[in-house]
């Protein structure tokens, strides 16, 4: 089973992403738990809770189907204490929100040095990180998305995301999301389906498909190795159609969701049939 779908909109709560998703037919789907650019929120109320639990039922989403994402403000990996703890607390808050929709996963962009301190510190503040959150919140999987190495960001390799997986207690609340424009962006060559089965080869190798839990499926206005973080709508941008046929062919994608973030909503239906199509 192929789960795909988009990051759709949060705007009037959970629920209204749910629907929003089911009407462009996404079998899978991503949301805000809480507005992306504001450290604070308001709390979810007890009704929005269990009408989105209902209708997770009412229209078959699993939640090996929805890979929330948090908020961009977050950084894991913060030099400063200040700004660390602040982080800390609002993604603590957030994996309480997703223990609360009765969800599994939670989808994070690792951190950012911002050159105060060396990559592998940073590395080793995100994985702390992720302890603190895991021994506060249980039962949710922190899902570690690869970057394209722009600013100072890390993440932008297989061998960051093994070692914060490696400094990690309890492996079994660790996961990764591939996301296709930033694995272009950061140098993994995705021309050709051969190039693509390497890449992954060398994911398995370095990190382990047993942790891939999800797919950012996006195309890149950005050139290969730019360290630049530019999506596209798909077939439109540098990284060229072998990829999403590879995608949607490759058997270890199955029951993960993949998840198309691209730049034109106006485009999704054909984007999704066009996937669905390569099958």
């Amino acid at each position: 089973m192929r789960y795909l779908g988009f990051h759709v909109s949060a705007v009037g709560g959970p629920l209204k992403a749910l629907k929003r998703a089911y009407q462009l037919k996404s079998t899978a789907f991503s949301f805000f738990t809480k507005n992306q650019r504001k450290w604070k929120s308001k709390k979810l109320s007890e009704n929005s809770i269990i009408s989105f639990k209902k209708a997770c039922k009412k229209y078959a989403y699993n939640n090996n189907q929805i890979l929330p994402h948090s908020s961009y403000l977050i950084n894991l990996g913060h030099p400063k204490k200040l700004f660390l703890e602040k982080s800390r607390q609002s993604f603590i808050d957030e994996l309480n929100r997703c223990l609360q929709l009765g969800l599994l996963y939670l989808n994070v962009h690792p951190g950012n040095h911002l050159k105060k301190v060396s990559e592998e510190k940073c590395l080793e503040i995100i994985s702390k990180s992720i302890n603190i959150s895991c021994e506060t919140v249980k039962n949710i999987i922190v899902v570690i998305e690869n970057t394209a190495g722009q600013g100072s960001s890390v993440g932008y390799n297989f061998s960051h995301l093994s070692n914060i997986i490696s400094n990690i207690k309890d492996k079994n609340r660790v996961g990764v999301c591939l996301d296709t424009c930033h694995l272009f962006a950061s140098g993994y060559d995705l021309s050709s389906e051969y190039s693509c089965d390497k890449v992954l080869e060398d994911f398995d190798q370095i990190v382990g498909i047993k942790y891939l839990k999800g797919i950012h499926l996006n195309d890149a206005k950005s050139l290969f190795n730019s360290r630049v973080d530019r999506h596209h709508s798909l077939g439109y941008g540098n990284i060229g159609v072998s990829l999403f046929k590879w995608v949607m062919n490759n058997k270890n994608f199955f029951h993960i969701p993949i998840i198309i973030e691209s730049i034109n909503s106006n485009l999704w239906e054909k984007e999704i049939k066009w996937l669905r199509s390569l099958i």
